[in-house]
């Protein structure tokens, strides 16, 4: 397993319809380095986001897509994808308030 700092765990959010209507409920959606686990992940959100608290974290790996080129076929690269779910009493992510 790689050493992860929490700074390296998250890459970027996730900005879709289906994840900004997720925030409603407290769930943000962000693409995680491929080799972070759940409690990596819990963990970066609680430092980077002060006053947070996660409640669940459901993450799922992504392959990557077949891309072809003329005759040449390739792959993308492969992803990994966390929701995680905020507790009622958590503030919001501002990354997400100006959107």
């Amino acid at each position: 397993m790689a050493d992860l700092k929490y700074y390296d765990v998250i890459l970027k959010p996730v900005v879709t319809e289906k994840s900004m209507n997720q925030m409603a409920e407290k769930k943000y959606t962000f693409l995680v380095h491929p080799d972070a686990n759940k409690a990596q992940i819990k963990e970066a959100v609680e430092k980077m986001f002060e006053g947070r608290k996660v409640k669940n974290v459901n993450t799922m790996n992504l392959d990557g897509k077949t891309k072809r080129r003329g005759m040449t076929f390739g792959k993308t690269a492969k992803t990994k994808k966390a929701i995680v779910t905020l507790t009622e009493d958590s503030k919001d992510i501002e990354i997400y308030s100006g959107l």
